[in-house]
This record gives structure tokens, sequence and C-alpha cells, in this order.
């Protein structure tokens, strides 16, 4: 990933309800959810929600569908990990098997 975009997916993720609607989405998983849904579940607008949307699939973090007459949103899960990636790229000093696959888990003795 490059910087710029990486600086632009962090932008749009810099904004509550573009924050919320990317967690919303990826616990929806990848049946997505209406934008309608979205908007009454954050308590937004239409209109505010619609711009909120654009801003987040233009930063390709999420993508959407259409569903007959509705719009499905769904988290882009591959550019969530080119994000995430971006930022554990030199993790560790270049250690990667001190970060884990991003999480890591502390063992305990036996």
């Amino acid at each position: 990933m490059e910087t710029d975009t990486a600086t632009q997916a962090f932008s749009a993720l810099a904004q509550n309800a573009r924050l919320q609607t990317v967690k919303m989405l990826v616990k929806a998983g990848p049946k997505g959810a209406a934008a309608g849904e979205i908007a009454e579940a954050l308590g937004l607008p239409a209109p505010t929600m619609s711009f909120h949307l654009k801003e987040l699939e233009r930063s390709g973090l999420i993508n959407s569908r259409k569903d007959g007459r509705r719009v499905i949103y769904a988290a882009d899960y591959g550019g969530i990990r080119e994000l995430i990636d971006y930022l554990l790229a030199d993790c560790c000093g270049g250690d990667r098997r001190l970060c884990g696959p991003y999480v890591v888990i502390k063992e305990t003795a036996a």
C-alpha cells in the first residue's frame, strides 16, 4: 500500500460516524447492511450517511452492491487488511515472528 492510500484511509477513519460504520460492517460480515439500516443505527440523516459511505468506499475500506432498489455496503476486508499490513510492515524490527498475525498472544507456562 502506498503512503498516500494509507493516509486517505486513515483520514476516512478519523471521523466518528465513519469509524463506527466500518466497525458495524466488519461485524455484519460479507452480507453487509443497507445504507438506510446503517444510517438508522447511527442516528444520521440519509444524505449525511451517503456522504460518509462514499468517503469510506473511495478510501477502499468498504464496497457496495445493488440489491434491487437498495444499496448494500460491506467491509472490504482486503482493503482493511492492506491498511493493517501497512502499519505492521516493519513490525518488531522486521521479525514477524514477534508480532504474530496481528495479535500477539502471550503463552503461559504450563
